[in-house]
């Protein structure tokens, strides 16, 4: 068992430039094993630019990211995903053509073992390795109470039912870090209520635990929620980074987020009384 305070992903002095817009200046942190981590700011402060450049879609120009000692700035995604690292996106990336199912069992041909040949003549391991990945699928569907629509098509669901989905993929990759960029931008009171419940099973080891196969990962030990719902954010997170124009200006506890004057500044443009 990993000591609670160890140091899971680190980043160090991260910086970011699209021509002449800095989107990240100088960015420093640490997530921790067993935390929730939200990082927060105004619109353009540089919250998905972190999660994309942790994910290997954005190449920073300076700075450099460690996960569990090992550096992967600007290691290809798939590579990152093998490691342990799994997000959702701000804007749903799902094959709509496929069903909920197909989709969440497409995170998992990074985990696959057999190869082109073997996957294709479908029998002996290939076809028990099928097996196991199908009932982890399900057992995904299954925790977040998606079974009514596991053969529909994505393209026809409700918004909040492809945000479910989405999750269910990220899971599917047996994540260590659980990256969520706004998982519940859009949703309705209900909606988002469903989604910080299973967030919360997940990372309390309550959700997906895979016991009939020994072999996979032990679960999500940390999660970094970028989410601007500031109820949400202060009930479910351990602590809080506070980002504005790329930034860092902020970073502690949820009360003491609360409270400070820099984070006020930045979302009412006032001074804190």
């Amino acid at each position: 068992m990993e000591n609670g305070n160890q140091t899971k992903l680190r980043i160090e002095h991260l910086s970011l430039n699209f021509g002449g817009v800095h989107a990240l200046n100088d960015v420093s942190l640490e997530i921790k094993d067993n935390e929730i981590l939200a990082i927060i700011g105004p619109n353009g402060a540089g919250k998905t630019c972190i999660l994309n450049c942790i994910s290997g879609f954005y190449k920073p120009q300076q700075g450099e990211i460690y996960f569990e000692g090992k550096k992967i700035t600007r290691m290809r995604p798939d590579k990152v995903a093998n490691l342990g690292l799994a997000r959702t996106f701000q804007n749903i990336e799902l094959y709509t053509g496929l069903s909920s199912q197909d989709n969440i069992m497409a995170a998992r041909h990074v985990l696959m073992k057999q190869n082109f040949v073997s996957g294709s003549l479908y029998f002996g391991w290939a076809h028990k390795e099928e097996i196991e990945h199908r009932e982890l699928v399900e057992d995904i569907i299954d925790f977040l109470e998606i079974e009514p629509i596991r053969k529909r098509v994505v393209g026809s669901l409700p918004y909040g039912m492809r945000k479910r989905v989405e999750l269910g993929r990220a899971l599917a990759l047996e994540p260590k870090v659980l990256l969520l960029d706004e998982p519940m931008a859009g949703m309705n009171l209900e909606e988002k209520e469903d989604i910080a419940r299973f967030v919360v099973d997940v990372f309390e080891g309550q959700g997906v635990t895979y016991p009939n196969n020994p072999t996979l990962r032990d679960g999500v030990t940390c999660i970094v929620l970028v989410e601007h719902d500031m109820g949400v954010v202060m009930d479910i997170a351990d602590r809080i980074i506070v980002l504005d124009f790329g930034r860092k200006i902020a970073e502690g506890t949820p009360d003491e987020i609360k409270s400070n004057p820099e984070v006020i500044r930045a979302y009412l443009g006032q001074e804190a009384k």
